[in-house]
């Protein structure tokens, strides 16, 4: 039987993708072992958010052609837009497949195995409006949850980006795409489904932001009334997404999660300016506080950058302060990374490395303190898990489940409790990062 290999770099969006190819070749006869063994074809999805990133896409790469030097190796996503010119000097490549067209692989790797010459022209270098490709998934590497590809591309240019030049221009998923594919991942036992995006909050905005005949809010109300979805959750958005009619609907649906990841970067308005963000820190101050108002205990959580150029010490403590008056549930720390290509490269007063280590020290530890406040709050109160699988904790065997906050909790049964969604109350911590459900919870499971 043939054997394939499949390597992910990246985001979510890059998971589903991958998930997306591998369906694929199962549909070829292919059988599809782990990266580590050797394989007919391996088949890297590639990442380019950083330099380090272009680096490891480089070593997988190489890795696979090691592994097996008369294998197939396919090089897919955003370092092919990237790195394009470097890829094809680099004879540990036989494909190289472009964003937006991943869907064609099979006939591509046919057309290579009949003639073996390189295949270097399915890249879209002008990456104007393009279609949504069309991948599906048949099934992923969680047991309950599945993420979704829904949109793709980034009009946003941020000056420390390189995404919108890999990834294009935004384009979105139809409506009826993705229930289909909901519907059909429901009968395999899938009961949350995570929508995401390269810029998920632009899904149903085509041309220049301007809203279509469709929106993120009507996918998640058609996602939710697919018979058997038990939650839907949203991947990153921006917080300009939140006006009140976006609210007023979303609240309405019952299997919504309050979980919103809503990215800052910074919480200085001068240097918002200088990444070229869309927003100010009171804007999204109010829209924080738009979002407490409407749900009961939302969990908000977020991306942090620390020593973007220009940002004085004085700055960083206005941020610092912000982030402290939100009062995130999680909080992602990133050090400011140049890549080439983006505005942010070329700017003066980039930051010392200590520095940027300093700063990222003292925001992960105001994050550690801001994230067990929020669990602290759920003590004592009515949750909702659905579980996941079974962990050890000091010697006990637990179920592990999140809620739709994503907090995670652990849950005492001898009850075989996969996929079952299990309510009662928050007792106390089993560990720094998963509180307790009560043992007598058994009653509520469903």
């Amino acid at each position: 039987m043939k054997r394939a290999a499949l390597h992910n770099l990246g985001c979510k969006v890059n998971a589903y993708e991958t998930e997306a190819m591998e369906a694929l070749l199962v549909s070829d006869g292919y059988e599809i072992v782990p990266f580590s063994e050797e394989a007919d074809v391996y088949v890297i999805n590639t990442c380019s958010v950083t330099s380090m990133a272009d680096h490891k896409s480089r070593q997988m790469i190489h890795r696979a052609r090691k592994q097996n030097p008369d294998g197939v190796v396919i090089a897919a996503g955003c370092y092919v837009q990237t790195g394009a010119e470097e890829l094809k000097e680099d004879l540990s490549v036989d494909i190289i497949i472009g964003n937006n067209k991943k869907d064609e692989l099979l006939p591509e790797l046919h057309k290579y195995l009949e003639a073996h010459n390189r295949v270097f022209d399915m890249i879209d270098v002008n990456q104007g409006h393009l279609e949504f490709e069309n991948l599906y998934l048949t099934k992923t590497a969680e047991h309950t949850r599945a993420f979704l590809k829904v949109q793709d591309g980034c009009d946003q240019f941020c000056s420390y980006c390189v995404i919108p030049f890999a990834r294009g221009r935004i384009r979105s998923r139809k409506i009826d795409q993705v229930v289909s594919e909901v519907e059909n991942l429901v009968k395999l036992g899938y009961r949350e489904f995570v929508l995401t995006g390269i810029h998920l909050s632009s899904y149903g905005m085509e041309r220049y932001g301007v809203p279509g005949e469709y929106g993120l809010q009507d996918l998640i109300e058609q996602v939710a009334s697919v018979d058997g979805v038990e939650r839907v959750r949203l991947g990153s958005v921006e917080p300009q997404i939140f006006t009140q009619d976006f609210i007023d609907r979303v609240k309405k649906v019952k299997e919504f999660c309050p979980h919103f990841h809503l990215s800052l970067q910074s919480g200085c308005d001068a240097t918002l300016k200088r990444m070229n963000r869309k927003y100010t820190a009171q804007e999204y101050f109010e829209t924080c506080q738009i979002i407490r108002e409407a749900f009961d205990h939302p969990a908000i959580t977020t991306d942090v950058i620390v020593g973007f150029p220009g940002e004085t010490e004085e700055e960083f403590l206005e941020s610092k302060a912000f982030i402290e008056k939100v009062k995130f549930y999680e909080l992602h720390v990133f050090k400011f990374s140049r890549r080439e290509g983006t505005k942010a490269d070329t700017m003066k007063d980039q930051i010392p490395e200590a520095v940027k280590t300093e700063r990222s020290r003292i925001l992960i530890e105001i994050g550690k303190r801001m994230s067990e406040e929020f669990r602290q709050e759920v003590i004592g109160r009515e949750q909702e898990i659905l579980i996941e699988n079974q962990v050890e904790v000091n010697g006990e065997t637990y179920w592990q489940g999140y809620t739709k906050e994503y907090i995670k909790m652990g849950y005492s049964s001898d009850r075989d409790l996969t996929n079952k969604i299990v309510i009662g109350k928050a007792t106390g911590f089993l560990s720094r990062d998963m509180v307790l459900l009560d043992r007598d919870s058994l009653e509520r499971v469903r």
